[in-house]
């Protein structure tokens, strides 16, 4: 039996939005993604605050998440919706 379908696994990666650390303990990953970071997260973004005329930048944290996904692809020399053709 010749293996027809090859499915490539992706990995797809994204960070939470950028909030203050003290407050990113319970941030969560969006539906169908895992957390990779712990605790706060990680320090590596700045978050602004609108104060009448002024724009603040502080420094803040977010979370690392990822993804996996299986996308159907078929293996060389086969083709089409069903990978049949040769």
């Amino acid at each position: 039996q010749v293996k027809k379908q090859c499915d490539q696994k992706l990995l797809i990666r994204m960070k939470t939005k950028c909030v203050p650390c003290s407050l990113n303990l319970g941030t969560q990953c969006p539906a169908g993604y895992t957390k990779i970071t712990n605790g706060t997260g990680v320090p590596d973004c700045r978050y602004y605050l609108e104060i009448k005329t002024h724009t603040l930048s502080f420094p803040g944290c977010r979370h690392r998440c990822e993804k996996e996904f299986e996308q159907p692809e078929c293996c060389q020399g086969h083709w089409g919706s069903d990978c049949m053709g040769k």
